[in-house]
């Protein structure tokens, strides 16, 4: 859940993965005063140790400030959430080593989103690129979904998916686009350059207009007359796949 000015992340596993990752962004912790101290050892002594303050308050405070979500009796209160630069991420890549990023093409369901950006951190994609149209927003729900990875992987937010094909077209990198109709399957296709897979809406997929400007386009192979994946079950193939070949 955000705010103008913070973001309040929730539960144990997410609040502790943001005392180890980004310490310096939290400006309170917020714990249900009916839990023991030997239940959260972990999260007193990192907030201890970065000089965190951690408050004991009623779950109606709790409540007040996330609404009714599985809590877990732990908010953490940070500064809004923040994205990388897509300049200041270029500046660091390694192209001979051909990265890949995946391009999120209007994922609306926060669950997505966060599954999304979990899959790639786990595979080494370089940044996962968003539109700042008809896309779900790095918020609460996103960082628990993605259990914490929210904080370990670039998250880029351009104006557009128009902007973000020039940029990463210019920069480098192949774009492919994933469409149930390309000639060409996942298994087949050649990645062996820097590399953006676009994933499209959970609904409607990739505009025609859009896949029609990606370098190429590939299909993930399926059985029984199944029509379409889940888009953060694609990512996670897509994502996979490509780290299979970069292993060798």
């Amino acid at each position: 859940m955000t705010t103008s000015d913070n973001l309040f992340i929730y539960g144990k596993n997410p609040v502790e993965e943001a005392l180890k990752t980004r310490p310096d962004e939290i400006d309170k912790i917020y714990v249900k005063n009916s839990l023991r101290n030997s239940t959260f050892n972990e999260i007193l002594q990192l907030s201890n140790d970065n000089g965190v303050p951690l408050v004991r308050v009623p779950g109606q405070k709790l409540y007040n400030l996330v609404g009714k979500v599985n809590d877990q009796g732990f908010v953490a209160q940070m500064s809004a959430a923040k994205y990388t630069d897509f300049y200041d991420w270029a500046e660091t890549l390694i192209l001979s080593e051909n990265p890949a990023v995946l391009l999120l093409n209007g994922i609306e369901d926060p669950h997505n989103f966060g599954a999304i950006l979990r899959s790639a951190a786990a595979a080494g994609i370089s940044a996962v690129i968003i539109p700042m149209q008809n896309q779900a927003p790095v918020n609460a729900t996103v960082f628990k979904t993605s259990a914490g990875t929210a904080g370990r992987i670039p998250v880029i937010r351009v104006h557009d998916t128009n902007q973000a094909f020039k940029d990463l077209q210019l920069t480098g990198f192949s774009i492919v686009g994933l469409d149930g109709n390309a000639d060409q399957t996942l298994w087949e296709a050649d990645f062996d350059r820097p590399v953006a897979f676009l994933i499209g809406n959970e609904g409607k997929g990739i505009r025609k207009s859009e896949l029609k400007r990606c370098d190429a386009t590939v299909s993930i192979p399926m059985e029984h007359k199944v029509e379409s994946l889940n888009a953060s079950v694609s990512a996670a193939l897509v994502s996979y796949e490509w780290k299979r070949r970069k292993m060798g």
